[in-house]
């Protein structure tokens, strides 16, 4: 399933300014005009119910990267989970993570973090919540949630050591409009909750009833491909195993595909990466 990739090309500063500004524009409109189907309430006492549960290791210790990047991390994320801890999503309503944290500036507390900006490792303000998103990602694809807005990270940074989910199975994120939208087209609230733990960055959904089946990510058609202007690109899809809660299959769901520049070289030895925390 190999689908090409184009070589990265450098856009000029202003461009790239207006094409930024108009696609800012278009998702506050769309917040604005929307606003009624957003979930919003939050609640201190949490459903009965788990229906997904993942924790990821907050500092990890990457190749030419300064730990300090990384706890100026798990400081963004404390600020961001304060947004997202506890809210409910009523039936009908859609929960947009950049509506519920809002910009990360240095005025509400975030520090510099490690970013992906066209390829390159760079710092910015608020870096690292994509940890967030990813889990919230991968946790909503073991419930009967709807992911109606996901982004695929355009590069893989690192090879599959110690790797447990497969690739492509998070979400990137970028204010305001590259966001993470997650729809509630059941007919109970679910409720989100995200902490920042010791060593961990744990989260759940929760619901009013418990779930009636289970559900297992799998991967298809991966490969590499070298690509004709001399890159190498990563490429797969993802299906969802439906079960009953006796291990039945019931059905098989199509999830995404990714389609991914790769920041290594294909085949290297595994005893030399790095693992991520997707």
């Amino acid at each position: 399933m190999h689908q090409p990739v184009e070589k990265p090309r450098a856009r000029s500063p202003l461009r790239y300014k207006l094409a930024q500004t108009l696609h800012t524009w278009r998702r506050y409109v769309l917040w604005l005009t929307r606003a009624r189907c957003f979930a919003v309430t939050t609640r201190d006492i949490q459903l009965p119910h788990v229906h997904a549960e993942h924790a990821t290791i907050l500092l990890r210790r990457l190749k030419e990267v300064d730990m300090q990047w990384q706890r100026n991390k798990v400081v963004n994320l404390r600020l961001a989970v304060e947004k997202l801890d506890g809210v409910l999503v009523r039936p009908g309503e859609v929960l947009s993570y950049w509506r519920l944290i809002g910009r990360p500036t240095y005025r509400k507390g975030y520090l510099d973090g490690v970013a992906l900006k066209g390829g390159k490792v760079v710092t910015t303000c608020g870096g690292g919540l994509c940890q967030l998103s990813n889990l919230i990602y991968w946790m909503t694809l073991h419930t009967p949630l709807t992911v109606v807005e996901r982004h695929r990270h355009g590069y893989d940074v690192f090879p599959d050591s110690s790797r447990t989910q497969p690739f492509g199975s998070g979400a990137t994120c970028f204010y305001p409009y590259g966001d993470l939208m997650i729809k509630n087209k059941t007919d109970q609230s679910f409720q989100l909750r995200v902490h920042v733990g010791a060593d961990e960055l744990e989260g759940q959904w929760r619901a009013e009833y418990p779930p009636d089946c289970m559900y297992e990510i799998v991967e298809k058609n991966h490969c590499f491909a070298g690509e004709y202007w001399g890159g190498f690109s990563r490429h797969n899809e993802l299906y969802r195993n439906v079960y009953d809660l006796d291990g039945r299959l019931l059905h098989e769901e199509y999830v995404t595909e990714n389609h991914a520049l790769m920041m290594y070289t294909p085949f290297i030895d595994q005893s030399e990466a790095v693992s991520p925390h997707e």
